[in-house]
């Protein structure tokens, strides 16, 4: 591998997640020269994380040891309004459902579905267009995450990324899950954000 492939890997991934599947070269000179790339990223505190099978990689933070004070942020924490943290809960619920039926391939929603998903917890209201607009805004922001991709060629097929798996761990959904089912039973049905 060359250091210029190397380098190239190295800044696509201070980008952003690099997947196997859209980004073979990066890949390919992440998987060679995996070591060297980890020991450039440990000297600042940062630690290179690979999953082999869903082929994807990314940085992450590393967490100071005991007593150390933690290192500025080069990865930005993202701060997610109410209903796209909702999405993607929902998102990795339906992804861990799709995984255990054993089905093979990705996971695709239209947008038909997913304004479906999001519309369960929003206010009951008479303006239907107002909720497609609001969740048509809240599908676009998971997709600039990269947690959603329109499929090539198709204008409301989406792939619900695997990264969402890194993201949204089991502990995370579980959590969040609880809240969901109180929320659908009406014990918080009738508490919102505020009067409108």
């Amino acid at each position: 591998m060359t250091t210029h492939e190397t380098a190239s890997a190295i800044i696509r991934l201070m980008q952003g997640v690099v997947y196997r599947e859209s980004d073979e070269q990066s890949w390919g000179a992440l998987k060679a020269d995996l070591g060297a790339i980890k020991d450039h990223f440990a000297t600042i505190g940062i630690d290179v994380v690979t999953d082999d099978v869903e082929g994807y990689a990314y940085l992450r933070t590393r967490e100071p040891a005991d007593g150390e004070d933690p290192l500025p942020r080069l990865v930005r924490r993202r701060s997610l309004t109410y209903n796209v943290s909702l999405l993607l809960v929902l998102l990795r619920g339906r992804l861990m459902e799709f995984e255990t039926t054993g089905a093979e391939g990705k996971l695709v929603l239209s947008t038909e579905q997913l304004v479906e998903m999001l519309r369960l917890f929003q206010r009951e209201t008479s303006n239907e267009a107002r909720i497609v607009d609001q969740a048509e805004a809240t599908i676009k922001k998971a997709e600039e995450l990269g947690f959603l991709r329109l499929l090539r060629g198709s204008r409301d097929e989406w792939e619900v990324r695997r990264i969402l798996k890194a993201y949204v761990d089991a502990q995370t959904l579980h959590g969040f899950e609880a809240q969901l089912r109180e929320y659908a039973t009406g014990t918080r049905a009738q508490t919102g954000d505020g009067d409108d």
